[in-house]
């Protein structure tokens, strides 16, 4: 995908997520839930102005962080090679924001008849699983990927890492999309999938580059 297609969904996202917000202001209680826990309850309320505008202002800023990156990160010209995958991550994120906030200003309009969690968790995993097929295609950089000392030390540890750590997140994208069929242990097979996703490659990347230091000796 295109920095420029990239810029022109993002923004068209952000503003769609704003106007909404706009459009809806009179029709929001004064505090909106904004939180459910791991049962579905809604235990965390807002004031209006925040129910209807941090999501979208949020993504703003995130976005901008985002779009920033590709041109501070001195290894940028690393990033270039797999630039298309990270603008569609940007847009793909703001999509899953955008969902998200809609799920919430949906509920808030009285439409309570569904479980939150069992509309996100799909969203979720398609977005693990996403993130995993883009840390497969990442060169080294110091801002995306799975950013340890000893990745960024060496482009072999950094490679071996990431083929590991697409596999893990690719496996909890996969896990967190079936957590939708078993509601009741949802929360904790995603939550213990995606902390395995997380540290395992920091453990294995640790384990490569003594591997490699050994074998420099």
């Amino acid at each position: 995908m295109s920095t420029k297609l990239t810029v022109i969904l993002s923004s068209f996202l952000i503003l769609s997520m704003l106007l909404a917000g706009v459009v809806l202001l009179n029709q929001m209680p004064a505090q909106m839930a904004s939180h459910w826990n791991a049962q579905d309850q809604v235990d965390g309320y807002m004031s209006r102005f925040w129910g209807l505008f941090m999501v979208p202002l949020m993504s703003l800023g995130l976005t901008l962080i985002f779009l920033a990156i590709p041109s501070i990160d001195p290894l940028k010209k690393n990033i270039s090679q797999f630039r298309g995958y990270f603008n569609a991550f940007v847009v793909l994120f703001l999509v899953f924001m955008a969902y998200v906030h809609g799920l919430t200003l949906w509920w808030n309009l009285g439409h309570t008849n569904f479980k939150f969690s069992g509309a996100l968790l799909p969203a979720m995993g398609l977005l693990f699983i996403f993130v995993g097929i883009m840390i497969r295609n990442a060169k080294r950089n110091y801002f995306i990927g799975i950013r340890t000392p000893w990745t960024l030390s060496s482009d072999t540890v950094w490679e071996r890492t990431h083929r590991l750590g697409s596999t893990l997140f690719i496996a909890a994208g996969v896990i967190t999309l079936l957590c939708a069929f078993v509601p009741g242990q949802a929360f904790v097979v995603m939550m213990t999938s995606i902390l395995a996703a997380a540290l395992i490659p920091i453990i294995y990347s640790y384990l490569l580059w003594r591997q490699e230091e050994n074998g420099n000796q």
